[in-house]
């Protein structure tokens, strides 16, 4: 791979995370983006005035750290074109542009309120970020990282997409409200404690959705893997690490008796029904490889989003004990990128099959 190539996969890779990381933002900050009224404050006002006294740790620490990635993100990005100071000063002032803009849309929302010390503890998350993005580069693992990305994915610069919609597909896939490749949001009914859960009829569409939603995954791998053999393997990987994710994530956020919800009998068909049928798909030329992916995406959207009753976010809250709030926002992210993802894919398949062709 020339030298040229490399440097702009790098940056690709890097600018698409940041913008998905930039949109995450956006969704949280303004989600349920409803309720926009003028309510008479002065933004000026918000800057100035003193800072918050009920202002919590809590409230500092998670701004802090959701900022933080966005930093090294954009750092990362930046440091790929530019000398490291200027990657910092950019990505930071950067940070604090989007932060700003969103304590001032928030002045529109009655359920939001935009302050001054959000801004402050967003900008450090930013700035800390950056400095640890540019610290990274030089570090010989990191190094390391790069030249394993290029061993085992294919060179081309649209692949770097691919790459970015296999790790957005991973974060939806993480949420422990949702059971294990499922799009059906878990709304386990009140029960006396230590009693076992109401016996619920077996989903075969649910099912269904969970093998379309796994071949999507092993169809996105084929094409970005450089050999086609280590495909069912990577799948397998994959699908370990959203196991244990999950399982951390349930174990932390979920109430005892809800631990396990996530890992149900459609889950486990639709899982080795799709392990199975990867195996022969694998070996597909990549022209029927992509159009497959194209007929499963499309059949995967038919029926998670018309058939299908997803729920809604607030439908798996009772399983939660995490007291600390933003749960709503993260089960709405998850069920956009759910929603995003295989159109998404059918974009990236697309401008692959283009990309072939010229």
């Amino acid at each position: 791979m020339s030298s040229v190539t490399a440097y702009r996969s790098r940056a690709l890779l890097r600018s698409y995370l940041t913008a998905g990381y930039a949109l995450f933002i956006v969704y949280a900050s303004l989600s349920p983006f409803s309720g926009w009224q003028e309510q008479g404050f002065d933004f000026y006002a918000v800057l100035t005035s003193p800072l918050r006294q009920t202002y919590s740790w809590f409230d500092a620490i998670s701004n802090f750290l959701a900022y933080l990635p966005f930093g090294v993100l954009m750092g990362l990005t930046l440091r790929a074109r530019l000398a490291s100071v200027w990657a910092v000063v950019l990505a930071t002032v950067a940070g604090l542009l989007l932060s700003a803009a969103m304590e001032y849309t928030q002045m529109y929302l009655p359920n939001r309120i935009s302050s001054n010390l959000d801004l402050l503890t967003n900008g450090l998350g930013m700035l800390n970020g950056a400095l640890l993005a540019v610290s990274l580069v030089p570090r010989t693992w990191f190094f390391y990282l790069l030249h394993w990305r290029a061993r085992f994915f294919r060179r081309e610069h649209w692949v770097d997409f691919g790459l970015a919609l296999l790790l957005l597909w991973m974060f939806a896939q993480v949420n422990p409200s949702l059971p294990l490749l499922g799009n059906v949001f878990i709304s386990e009914v009140a029960r006396q404690p230590f009693m076992p859960p109401p016996v619920e009829p077996f989903s075969w569409l649910e099912s269904l959705a969970v093998m379309l939603n796994l071949l999507m995954l092993g169809v996105l791998l084929c094409t970005l893997l450089r050999a086609r053999r280590h495909t069912v393997a990577a799948l397998l990987l994959v699908l370990a690490v959203i196991g244990v994710v999950k399982f951390i994530a349930a174990a932390v956020l979920l109430k005892s008796w809800a631990l396990l919800l996530w890992l149900n009998s459609e889950a486990m068909l639709g899982l080795c029904a799709g392990v199975l049928l990867m195996f022969v798909i694998a070996g597909l030329a990549r022209r029927y490889l992509v159009r497959l992916g194209m007929l499963v995406a499309g059949a995967y959207i038919v029926l998670a989003q018309g058939i299908l009753d997803s729920g809604t976010p607030s439908s798996a809250m009772r399983l939660y004990q995490w007291r600390f709030g933003h749960l709503l926002n993260y089960n709405g992210l998850s069920q956009t990128v759910m929603l995003v993802f295989p159109l998404l894919l059918l974009l990236y398949l697309w401008r692959g099959a283009r990309a072939q062709e010229e």
